[in-house]
């Protein structure tokens, strides 16, 4: 089997069935689709009974990072990736990768994604940079896990997993560490997914200036995860928290240079 893809929801419905549409829509390739519903109330079920490609699965879970390990942990695929309920593959986005994964040597490979808004139009398209470690602790996460798969037998297979205590950042830490450990990333220039922009996004939700202290709480809890990341990672030099935030701020304006020149 090629692929495995692996979408965790959790009342999504409204917009699982483009999610489901995009991967029952590839052809030329072989693939097992593994929803992992958290308990949904809405019409989820529903919707995923109409593709009977996706194989449905539902119970409680954590969150989003043991749904997704869920997942991992039954994939048969060469390739494993995961595809949230709100986006969406391009068509014949398998069918391509799958010719750049057959000459590839590494472990994850990624490629570039549209951004889309909550009815699905076009927003802008997103090139990502050859991989560097650097830039993606210092500056940001680069690496759209709607476009990533991940070699079976040397990633998932060896037992390398989401931390389940990232709510936020869980994709950026996931591939930290597998570089940490010697990995390699490969970026091919394919347009390969649609990310969906909307105020429920997990990475979005907090984006807006406030003076809730539910929400400043929620959205520095987002911020500790990537500080966390840098500490574990990247270059830490003191031990004073404040004054490894300056640091930050400057290797941020730094790497994010850098990545303009890698995608070059």
């Amino acid at each position: 089997m090629d692929f495995t893809i692996i979408t965790p929801s959790l009342n999504y419905g409204r917009f699982l069935g483009d999610c489901l549409a995009s991967v029952a829509d590839q052809t030329g390739v072989s693939l097992e689709h593994l929803v992992i519903d958290g308990g949904s109330t809405d019409k989820s079920a529903v919707v995923a009974a109409a593709f009977p490609h996706a194989i449905w699965s539902q119970g409680p879970d954590s969150g989003m990072s043991d749904a997704i390990n869920q997942g991992f942990a039954q994939a048969k695929g060469d390739w494993v990736m995961w595809l949230n309920a709100d986006d969406r593959l391009k068509p014949g986005a398998l069918a391509e990768i799958l010719v750049a994964l057959k000459k590839s040597q590494a472990d994850v490979v990624y490629g570039d994604w549209d951004f889309i808004n909550e009815a699905g139009d076009f927003m802008r398209h997103v090139r990502a940079p050859r991989w560097s470690k650097w830039v993606h602790i210092h500056h940001h996460c680069f690496v759209g896990s709607t476009a990533a798969f991940y070699r079976n037998s040397t990633v998932i297979s060896e037992g390398h997993r989401l931390r389940e205590d990232f709510r936020y950042v869980m994709d950026g830490e996931f591939y930290a560490r597998l570089d940490s450990i010697g990995k390699r990333f490969e970026h091919v220039s394919l347009n390969l997914a649609d990310f969906r922009m909307h105020r429920a996004n997990t990475s979005q939700r907090y984006l807006a200036k406030t003076r809730e202290m539910e929400t400043i709480l929620a959205a520095e809890r987002q911020h500790v995860e990537s500080r966390a990341i840098r500490r574990a990672y990247g270059i830490t030099l003191f031990e004073d928290p404040y004054l490894n935030g300056l640091v930050d701020g400057v290797l941020w304006v730094v790497a994010r240079g850098w990545k303009m020149i890698l995608k070059c």
